[in-house]
């Protein structure tokens, strides 16, 4: 039977020399070196995150510090890598997609301000700065660098800025109906005690673009749910007792 290609892990494929047999504990993918063979765009991971997903106004990253104390980098790693390794993760949350970093070790080393080829001789360790770092396709098939970790503190983060959006909303939503019940009341105050007519006001009015509830728009509203439920109601064959009367009309 003919021999197997010899397998080569993704950093031994970045570093000059022959394809040395490297195997990185807990590596997530063994794949050909990929800045000296062609990639297969197919068998790369798909990164979920696109360039619309930012945390612009996050000035700081979770770090699960008895994660880190534990790990193998940590108690493997040498001091520098475990610097360069650190720079890396924080470099990566300004990157678009967040969380991902250039595949390209020549741009990796100048945002560390580190001398490329030095650069390439830590990343050939088994606990080099792209411990765990490895391929995937983002959002327009470029290819670029992902690690399991970022991406599931960023989702998380993410996650919980979408609740708070949520929550926010919701609150909003909450008090802005209530001042127009107020509102209405003083005008109606059995249409102020009708909910699905303060609700359809309320939807009214933002379609509309109102952006500032003075009398005059309030009246607006009250008048539109006026013809619409006249409208429902003829088209049912009978005028409903609505509001409209408080306009002068029958």
């Amino acid at each position: 039977m003919p021999a197997e290609p010899e397998q080569v892990s993704f950093f031994d494929g970045l570093v000059q020399g022959g394809p040395e047999q490297h195997q990185e504990e807990g590596s997530a993918v063994n794949m050909q070196a990929g800045h000296l063979q062609p990639v297969d765009a197919a068998e790369l991971p798909e990164y979920p995150l696109s360039a619309d997903d930012r945390l612009d106004s996050h000035y700081f990253m979770v770090w699960e510090r008895r994660r880190w104390l534990n790990s193998d980098m940590r108690l493997k790693g040498t001091p520098e890598c475990r610097a360069l390794y650190f720079d890396l993760t924080n470099i990566a949350y300004d990157q678009s997609p967040v969380g991902t970093l250039p595949d390209d070790l020549e741009v990796l080393a100048k945002m560390l301000f580190v001398e490329v080829g030095h650069f390439r001789s830590l990343c050939k360790l088994d606990y080099g700065p792209l411990h765990k770092w490895t391929r995937c396709i983002c959002e327009g098939g470029e290819v670029r660098l992902m690690h399991p970790m970022v991406l599931k503190s960023l989702s998380e983060a993410i996650a919980r800025k979408e609740d708070n959006r949520a929550k926010n909303e919701a609150a909003n939503a909450s008090k802005r109906l209530q001042r127009l019940r107020a509102t209405v009341a003083g005008y109606h105050a059995d249409l102020a005690k009708n909910d699905a007519a303060v609700r359809w006001m309320d939807e009214w009015l933002i379609k509309e673009g109102c952006e500032y509830r003075n009398a005059t728009w309030v009246e607006r509203a009250m008048q539109a749910w006026s013809n619409h439920m006249f409208d429902l109601g003829r088209a049912r064959g009978s005028v409903p007792n609505c509001p409209k009367d408080t306009f002068g009309r029958s």
